[in-house]
């Protein structure tokens, strides 16, 4: 079929939830993809910071592949051999003790919710079942995940929204100390909002809303769907500011592609967490738990968190460039490979010329655009990358 063919059957059989360009990408390796007319574009948007090793990474490619050959799938009513050595990985690597599974960060963060109010009903008390969320956080599309999310343009129309959550400015310490009740059993939050624009905390705000959170005794939610699994230079961006949390969420990295999320957790907190109180079919399967591992042993064995923070900086000094040399740049932020530029005016156009170019980038809040490419990128396409969004930001008037 043609490209044109292609397009007009997606139109006429998929529901319109997504606002796509006229492409149609049929073929990745490392940072680059393709498309059906054999265009090649550098990829900087990598599935929304999913493809964190490139796309069709050979590690991960023949793990998938010795899987399939093996076990696709069983039940969690047995124990599986790969989640086990993937649950044992990360606990290794983190602060938790235990983890679940599950196959996206929607689900991730619905199962966290579940586990705090769970966690609360059983150590705390029954009222105590309120979450605070950020204002411009991003959480997930399902009903209780928009319900987190503190972004109204997510909510509308589909009302009524599961109650008990409450929303303050991010960055605001004073803000959420005042929001606290005697019914708030926990605190969700993203360490740097990126659907919210990329937006990085203040110094030691995330280490203040830990000490409100063991002051109050109540449970610290780390939302780490985005920027975990190595986007900010570290494999989990609270390292950044040496706190822990009581609970973490993951995915979009994890599998590299492969839909996969995960719930961490202290023994404390999961213990709430009994047979019968949570559970996910395709959660953990082994095909997934294959993937999952070698994602987490290629990052931590062959130098991909020092590339994405040595490369993260090089690309912040590409975009001051561009700043110094744009008028409506006002700002650049973010840490590793997860950047954000403000500009005073709608990105949709530079998206649109820097695609026609051959480069791959998003805009969210339609000012913001947003730089999520594979770790494992050089400098070479770093210095591409800037070139053509050099380029693309000329043409505007």
């Amino acid at each position: 079929m043609t490209t044109e063919e292609l397009i007009a059957l997606s139109e006429k059989t998929l529901m319109g939830t997504y606002r796509r360009f006229p492409v149609v990408l049929t073929r990745g390796e490392g940072v680059r993809v393709w498309d059906s007319n054999g265009k090649e574009y550098l990829d900087f948007v990598a599935g929304i910071a999913v493809c964190s090793l490139g796309h069709s990474h050979p590690a991960v490619v023949a793990a998938i592949k010795r899987q399939a050959e093996t076990l696709m799938h069983v039940s969690n009513l047995y124990h599986i051999e790969p989640q086990i050595h993937f649950a044992s990985r990360l606990v290794e690597n983190s602060f938790a003790d235990k983890v679940f599974f599950c196959n996206s960060g929607a689900e991730a963060n619905e199962g966290a919710i579940k586990l705090a109010r769970r966690y609360a009903f059983e150590h705390m008390a029954p009222e105590r079942r309120e979450l605070v969320t950020m204002k411009d956080s991003f959480h997930g599309r399902t009903l209780a995940t928009i319900a987190a999310t503190g972004q109204n343009k997510f909510q509308v129309g589909f009302g009524p929204l599961p109650e008990g959550f409450k929303y303050v400015p991010f960055n605001d310490l004073a803000a959420l100390e005042d929001a606290l009740t005697e019914r708030t059993c926990g605190v969700l939050l993203e360490p740097i909002q990126g659907e919210g624009g990329v937006r990085v905390p203040d110094k030691d705000y995330l280490r203040q809303v830990r000490e409100l959170c063991d002051e109050k005794g109540i449970l610290m939610i780390l939302d780490e769907v985005q920027v975990g699994m190595g986007r900010t230079g570290y494999l989990f961006a609270h390292e950044h500011d040496s706190v822990k949390p009581d609970i973490m969420t993951l995915a979009k990295a994890m599998g590299n592609g492969f839909p996969l999320g995960a719930v961490l957790a202290t023994e404390k907190v999961a213990s709430a967490f009994v047979p019968g109180t949570h559970a996910s079919t395709f959660g953990g399967n082994p095909l997934a738990m294959a993937a999952g591992l070698a994602v987490l042993d290629t990052m931590l064995r062959q130098g991909v968190l020092e590339n994405c923070r040595r490369q993260g900086a090089c690309f912040r000094e590409g975009l001051k460039k561009l700043k110094g040399k744009y008028s409506f740049v006002k700002e650049i932020r973010g840490r590793g490979l997860i950047l954000g530029m403000e500009l005073t005016i709608q990105g949709g156009d530079i998206v649109r010329s820097c695609m026609e170019k051959g480069l791959l980038i998003n805009c969210t809040n339609e000012n913001v655009l947003r730089f999520v490419p594979p770790l494992i990128l050089s400098e070479s396409d770093i210095d591409r990358a800037v070139d053509i969004l050099d380029r693309a930001m000329g043409e505007m008037p």
